[in-house]
C-alpha cells in the first residue's frame, strides 16, 4: 500500500525583510548636529563671560579621556591657571548615612543667599563600579541645583582613583575661572579618597553622627588628624541631646592627637539640614581658619605643597598607565598572574620580572619616554 506523505501541522511562511539596525535617518540627523568641538581660546573666551554652556562643556573635556579632547583641555587649564587660586576650597566627608549631600545643599544654600558662587565637586573612586551617585547627589541637592549660582558636578567614572583626583583638581581651575569662589569637594567614596581630598583643599570638614553605637568608632584616626572641624549632623529633635554629648567626646579626643601642622585647633559643633541650626556656625568657622591661617602662612605654603603633589601624582598615573598599555605586558600579565594564583612564584618575583621585562623592551625599542 502507498504511504501517504507526511504533513506537518506547522506551516513556515516565507521570511521578510527585516528592517535595519538603526535608524539611519536619526543618525544622520545626530552627524549634522553633532556637537562641535571648539578652540581652547573660544571655551575660555566664554567661561570669562560666565557662558554656562561653554563651561559645562569645558568640564566635559577635562574629565574626558579622548586624546583629542584632554590636548584641548590642558590649553584651556593653562589659560585659566592665571584666573584660578582666589577660592576657598572645602573638603567635606563622613561616615555613610551622615547626609553629606543634604547637608552640602542646605550650606551650598546658605553660601548662595550670601552672595557666593558655589561649586560642588564629588570624589568617587568606586564610580566605575556601582555607576557612582550621580542622580542622588542632584535629587538629594535639590534646592542647590536650581540656583544659578551653583554648580553640581559628579565624579568622572575614571576607574582610578588618581585618575579621578587629577581631573577634579583640573576641574577646580575651570570653576575658579569661571568665578566660583566657594569649591566644596565631597568625598563618594571611602578609604584613600579622604587622603586625596585633603591634598587638594584648603579647609576639611569631617561630618558625623550621633547615637550611632561608640562615637569614635567606625572613623580612621587618620581622618581625624587631617581634619580642621568635627560636627555633628542632624542634630534636631530628640537627637540634639545625644549630638551635644557626641560633640564632647570629639572634643575630648581631639586633644589625643598631635598638633595639627598649621597650628590651628579643631572646632567641634553640632549642625542641621533640616532646622538649619549649625550652618552660619560652620562658615564662620572656615572664616576663622582661613584668616588664622593666611596671617600664618600656612595657607600659601599649603597650596604650593599641593601643586607640588600634582606632579608626582600625575606622574605616577602616567607611567603605571603606560605600562599596563605595553605589548609586552599585555601579553605575559595573565601568565604571571596564573603562576602567583598557583602559587608556584610569589607576587613580588612575578612584579620584578614584568618590570624588567618591561624596562628592558623599552631600551631595545630606545623608547625616549
Amino acid at each position: 500500500m502507498k504511504e501517504k506523505p507526511y504533513k506537518s501541522a506547522l506551516k513556515v511562511n516565507e521570511g521578510i525583510e527585516q528592517p535595519p539596525q538603526f535608524n539611519e535617518e536619526a543618525r544622520q540627523r545626530f552627524i549634522r548636529h553633532r556637537r562641535k568641538l571648539h578652540t581652547a581660546g573660544q571655551y575660555f573666551e566664554g567661561i570669562q563671560q560666565r557662558n554656562t554652556a561653554m563651561f559645562s562643556q569645558a568640564i566635559t573635556l577635562v574629565e574626558s579621556t579622548l586624546p583629542e579632547h584632554q590636548a584641548v583641555a590642558q590649553e584651556i587649564i593653562g589659560l585659566c591657571l592665571p584666573f584660578s587660586g582666589k577660592s576657598m576650597r572645602i573638603g567635606i566627608t563622613g561616615v555613610p548615612g551622615v547626609g553629606k549631600s543634604t547637608f552640602i545643599d542646605a550650606f551650598g544654600m546658605h553660601l548662595v543667599k550670601q552672595g557666593h558662587r558655589v561649586a560642588v565637586l564629588a570624589v568617587d573612586p568606586s564610580s566605575e563600579r556601582s555607576g557612582g551617585s550621580i542622580l542622588g547627589d542632584k535629587t538629594r541637592m535639590e534646592e542647590l541645583s536650581r540656583q544659578s549660582s551653583a554648580f553640581i558636578r559628579p565624579s568622572p567614572s575614571a576607574g582610578s582613583l588618581g585618575g579621578v583626583a587629577r581631573k577634579t583638581r583640573e576641574s577646580i581651575i575651570v570653576c575658579e575661572a569661571m568665578g566660583y569662589d566657594v569649591i566644596l569637594v565631597e568625598t563618594v567614596g571611602v578609604g584613600q579618597s579622604e587622603t586625596t581630598v585633603y591634598g587638594m583643599v584648603d579647609f576639611f570638614l569631617l561630618l558625623m553622627l550621633a547615637g550611632a553605637g561608640d562615637e569614635l568608632q567606625g572613623i580612621k584616626r587618620g581622618i581625624m588628624e587631617m581634619c580642621d572641624a568635627i560636627f555633628i549632623t542632624k542634630a534636631d529633635g530628640e537627637n540634639l541631646r545625644k549630638a551635644k554629648a557626641a560633640t564632647i567626646e570629639y572634643k575630648n579626643a581631639l586633644h589625643l592627637l598631635p598638633k595639627s601642622p598649621s597650628g590651628w585647633e579643631p572646632v567641634t559643633g553640632t549642625c542641621s539640614a533640616l532646622t538649619g541650626e549649625g550652618i552660619p556656625e560652620i562658615w564662620e568657622t572656615i572664616g576663622n581658619y582661613s584668616t588664622f591661617a593666611k596671617d600664618s602662612g600656612y595657607f600659601t605654603r599649603r597650596r604650593e605643597e599641593q601643586q607640588l603633589l600634582t606632579i608626582r601624582e600625575t606622574i605616577h598615573e602616567e607611567i603605571e598607565n603606560h605600562f599596563y598599555r605595553h605589548p609586552e605586558i599585555l601579553k605575559h600579565l595573565p601568565e604571571y598572574e596564573q603562576l602567583v594564583q598557583k602559587q608556584q612564584i610569589s607576587g613580588y618575583v612575578a612584579a620584578r620580572k614584568l618590570l624588567d621585562l618591561y624596562f628592558s623592551r623599552k631600551e631595545a625599542e630606545g623608547d625616549p619616554d
